[in-house]
């Protein structure tokens, strides 16, 4: 990829400033996810509740995140992206405050969807804005750096999480997430401009959306990239719902301990995130997802075999950390190639390709309690089936055959965001 759509000098100057901003709006999906999940085991004995119904807590959270995006990003596009964002945080502090004062699971569900939605704005904006203001090597660097972001919001999740058990119940950390989103909306309040220029914006309601999905699915590059991406988080948010009783049923972790695990699997996800980044940028983009859909397949290979025949700790906690690693290699590149030819339609784009990521996951995260929380076997089949599906989905979408194919017929944009056969 090139740098032939410069970015102006207006954004330039504006890029310099918002990287730290945009990056912090990705902490929605792993705060959201990771500072709870040590409490994961009380919460399900004091509501009364059977492993896979309260895996359904991380699941609805995630279909929510999933769905937000997904409302969010069309949205962004016609109406800029400042508007939908303070309106999805003010409704992330008030629903958060709400999972606090659920009864009973069932209502713990419901509430857990409704944040996952609001929370799913900030991600698919910081996204998208980073499109409006980043192009070429900047735009893989942004991507990269928004992968190590999400890796340390996933590392200090989990510790601030295990920390805040000894200190309180489970409600208490819904309280310190509607804490967190109300300390992120006075900050976008005050410090997020627009960064969509309303001369760029969509016009057209449903109507153009819909040719606007439609654009995006007839090309090979992005169904590619959101398929192999989607099945990879699939894996990634199956190890997120099962590790927890993994790592404390079966390996008897403490919380405490647990999250120190987590976060040393998170620690990894920055450094590689990093090294994708860089990676992409310098030598292929295809080349690094392919690396990282290797190194995920060994995470979940040795998961599998830990499942069959019972393995040491340190072989779970290696494939934890290979499949975790691999994931974050294939985030920048896969986000890069879902989003650089749509600089019009980012937001879209963005919010097709993040919908894909937790509606995967949030299918596969409640597959690993079947057989209850003392059976590693469930998330090593989980994970090895998403992957096998994530290679595929690379080899029929992202080979060079395939993408040779996509340059000889598909649609791009021009620069009124308009749809053009490519000559």
């Amino acid at each position: 990829m090139t740098d032939s759509l410069a970015p102006t000098a207006d954004r330039v100057r504006t890029g310099r400033w918002l990287a730290t901003p945009l990056l912090v709006l990705t902490v929605f999906g792993p705060i959201s996810m990771d500072l709870y999940l040590p409490a994961l085991p009380a919460l399900t004995s004091e509501l009364g509740a059977a492993t896979s119904l309260a895996q359904l807590t991380v699941t609805a959270c995630l279909i929510g995140l999933a769905g937000g995006q997904l409302l969010a990003g069309p949205l962004s596009d016609r109406f800029g992206r400042r508007l939908p964002l303070l309106i999805g945080i003010a409704a992330y502090v008030i629903v958060s405050a709400l999972c606090a004062a659920s009864p009973t699971v069932e209502m713990l569900i419901a509430a857990r969807l409704v944040q996952g939605l609001a929370g799913g704005v900030g991600i698919v904006i910081a996204q998208a804005a980073g499109r409006d203001v980043y192009d070429g090597g900047r735009l893989i660097r942004f991507y990269g750096r928004l992968t190590v972001i999400g890796g340390f919001a996933a590392i200090v999740g989990p510790l601030l999480g295990g920390a805040l058990t000894t200190l309180m119940d489970w409600r208490g950390l819904f309280l310190v997430l509607a804490v967190i989103g109300a300390a992120i909306l006075a900050w976008a309040a005050f410090g997020f401009p627009e960064t969509l220029p309303v001369t760029e914006r969509t016009t057209g309601g449903f109507i153009r959306v819909g040719q606007d999905m439609r654009l995006l699915f007839r090309d090979r590059r992005f169904v590619g990239a959101v398929l192999a991406q989607g099945f990879v988080y699939a894996a990634l948010f199956a190890y997120l719902s099962g590790a927890t009783y993994v790592l404390q049923g079966v390996y008897g972790l403490t919380p405490q301990q647990y999250a120190l695990a987590f976060g040393l699997n998170s620690a990894g996800f920055m450094v590689f995130g990093y090294l994708a980044g860089r990676s992409s940028e310098r030598w292929s983009i295809i080349g690094t997802l392919v690396i990282g859909l290797i190194l995920t397949g060994l995470g979940a290979a040795g998961l599998l075999v830990a499942g069959l025949a019972h393995m040491p700790l340190i072989v779970v906690i290696l494939s934890l950390m290979s499949l975790v690693g691999g994931t974050a290699v294939t985030s920048p590149p896969s986000t890069t190639l879902a989003l650089s030819d749509y600089p019009q339609i980012a937001g879209t784009a963005s919010s097709l390709l993040g919908a894909a990521r937790f509606a995967f996951g949030g299918i596969a995260a409640p597959l690993v309690g079947v057989a209850g929380a003392l059976s590693i076997l469930p998330l090593g089949i989980v994970t090895t089936v998403s992957i096998v599906l994530a290679g595929l989905a690379a080899i029929i979408f992202l080979s060079r055959r395939a993408l040779d194919t996509r340059a000889d017929t598909s649609p791009t944009l021009t620069t009124e965001g308009t749809p053009a056969c490519v000559e």
